[in-house]
Parts: structure tokens; sequence; C-alpha cells
């Protein structure tokens, strides 16, 4: 049974919808995104801050959710892997790592798109060194990281 009574409000926006939550003062957005919110697109993987599984973006920038206190989220804006599959389609960055096979068991994926997307978002055209150095806190222990960096290599300025 969930008590309130230790709980705090917060208010904040996820994938353009707003949503107010009441959360423990040590939940993790991580947390509450997946057990509040719904959201289990977001995946746990190390739960250190050390993976990248779990990546989303705050306020513009990409941050391992699981480090990131809810308290620390009013009125932030968040976006998560589900806000890339709008309209009954997958986002040209998904497509791309579907077609550069860029995926294999599939639990780093959406960290590793939210990365990409915050890239892109900033450099629309990034050079293969700045999709290394972006994608570098994003582990993947199947696929290996050529196809990934081919698939965000691939998308250039079309993706804007």
């Amino acid at each position: 049974m969930s008590s309130t009574l230790n709980k705090k409000p917060v208010h904040l926006t996820v994938n353009g919808q707003e949503y107010d939550a009441l959360v423990s003062e040590n939940a993790t957005l991580l947390t509450l995104l997946r057990e509040e919110l719904g959201l289990t697109g977001t995946k746990e993987g190390c739960g250190a801050g050390e993976c990248g599984a779990c990546t989303v973006i705050y306020n513009g920038k990409p941050v391992n959710s699981c480090m990131v206190l809810a308290l620390e989220c009013e009125g932030a804006r968040i976006r998560t892997i589900e806000s890339e599959y709008a309209g009954g389609k997958l986002s040209n960055l998904q497509q791309a790592f579907i077609e550069h096979n860029a995926f294999q068991c599939g639990f780093c994926t959406p960290g590793m798109i939210m990365s990409a997307r915050a890239l892109l978002e900033t450099n629309p055209q990034p050079s293969r060194e700045e999709i290394k150095e972006a994608m570098e806190g994003n582990l993947c222990r199947c696929t290996g990281y050529e196809s990934i960096i081919n698939a965000i290599e691939s998308l250039g300025v079309s993706e804007q």
C-alpha cells in the first residue's frame, strides 16, 4: 500500500504532455517515467549512470534518467523514446537504425536513439568523430558501434 505522506509534487512535461505526480524524495526520473507514467521504453541498465540505456532528453540535453532525481524535474521538458513514434510511424532515426542493422537485442537502442536525437537537433550534419563523441556514454554489448554510427551519419541534414 503506497503512502503519499512522504511524497512531494512535481509538475513536468513529457513528450509534449503535462503531468503532475507525487514522488518520494529519492525517486529517480527513470522511476517516475516507468512506474508512475507508464513510459517503459526507457530502460534501466546499470542504475549508476554508466551504460546510457536510460538516456532521455532533459530540457534539450541527453541525460541518464537513473541519475536525475524526479524532484529536480519540476517544470522540466522531457523527451523519451516514445516521442520518436508518432502517427503510427517510426521516426527517420528509428528507420535508419533498422536499415543499418544498428541493433540486436534492442535493450540499449532507446538510449542510443535519444542520444543521437539530441545530437542531430544541435548539429544536423555531424562528422563521424562528432557522432562517436556524442554516443560515448551509450554502451552496447551486442551490435558493435559501426552500424550505429552509420545509421546516424546516414541522416545528415535530411532528418531536419
